[in-house]
């Protein structure tokens, strides 16, 4: 098959692009060309904020068509603007969104027929407008298509190469030193995330097969201090675990989830659901999940291999840590 990625140089649409040239896949990537480019993918480069303009260089061959593009933008000009100008020259499109696109995440076992955020407006922030965005992206793909396009809605991706830093942080933190461990005291709390070579790997059997329709793609359901404990017992890490109370650690201005002075994975109360869908269409469409204990050592041998000590996008720095722990045993 010939496929277009939009994007394909950076983690998710990376994943995508190798693996869609191991199948023997002739592979085509339109991105801005900041990231090395997959060895046998074919880079087009262009600034999808130019509008349709980005797809001039790549559209020269008036003969040239794909059947499939995969799309994993958050901003639904880029969209629209994809959709303008390739419609036609794409036998199948794919989008992948985000769960975060339903507007309640309070009740665990949610799934594709839950109720949407309204759709991204303009002038809303993109960031803090997410969700939004991605229902607004969602909106245009099934319009122009009529509904024929697969939408994947996963939850939160890992695996190596994460840039978000997220679920990396707790491997990569007890691997760090055998200083004590701070740690939310989250009983019963799950964690839910689908590794990106499951999701890739799903992603491209489907537009073999042709799939359309709209899928939850998350990952199995996994206790927190299950996968806390399994990332001690792989590192061997020996120190102390710290638990603090959820609101002790607000009050100490640690942050919930993501993001600089966080600990992450860690969920408001009213947002557990988030981390708790249900899933069943995606496994059922065959999507197979590994091992979560897989994923794990994945992450934790890439962790090693770009730095434990590295300044880190999410999580606690080691000096806010330790001052946190000597706060919390006063």
């Amino acid at each position: 098959m010939r496929i277009l990625i939009l994007g394909g140089t950076m983690f998710l649409s990376r994943t995508l692009a190798k693996l869609a040239v191991k199948r023997g896949h002739r592979v085509t990537a339109l991105a801005r060309g900041t990231h090395p480019t997959p060895a046998g993918v074919a880079l087009y480069t262009a600034n999808r904020d130019d509008g349709e303009a980005a797809y001039q260089e790549l559209l020269q061959d008036p003969t040239a068509h794909w059947d499939a593009a995969i799309d994993v933008s958050r901003v639904p000009t880029q969209v629209s603007a994809a959709i303008a100008a390739l419609q036609d020259r794409v036998s199948h499109w794919t989008f992948v969104s985000t769960v975060s696109v339903y507007a309640d995440h309070a009740v665990p076992g949610g799934d594709e027929s839950k109720e949407l955020l309204p759709e991204w407006v303009e002038g809303q922030d993109l960031l803090e407008h997410y969700g939004e965005a991605k229902v607004a992206c969602e909106t245009i793909l099934r319009s122009a298509l009529a509904g024929e396009v697969l939408i994947a809605r996963p939850g939160l991706i890992c695996g190596p190469g994460d840039p978000s830093d997220r679920y990396g942080y707790w491997p990569a933190r007890f691997a760090r030193d055998n200083e004590p461990v701070l740690v939310p005291d989250l009983p019963g709390a799950l964690t839910q995330v689908i590794d990106s070579r499951d999701l890739a790997s799903w992603l491209l059997d489907s537009l073999e097969s042709g799939l359309t329709g709209i899928f939850d793609a998350v990952g199995p359901k996994v206790p927190f201090q299950t996968l806390l404990g399994a990332a001690v017992e792989l590192t061997g890490h020996r120190g102390e675990i710290a638990l603090a109370a959820p609101d002790w650690l607000l009050d100490q201005g640690v942050n919930y989830w993501a993001g600089p002075d966080s600990l992450p994975l860690w969920l408001p109360t009213d947002a557990q659901g988030m981390m708790q869908r249900d899933g069943a269409a995606a496994r059922q469409a065959g999507l197979r999940l590994r091992p979560f204990d897989e994923t794990l050592e994945a992450v934790l041998a890439d962790e090693r291999s770009r730095g434990l000590d590295r300044e880190r996008r999410a999580g606690l720095s080691a000096g806010r840590e330790t001052a946190l722990i000597e706060a919390l045993k006063r």
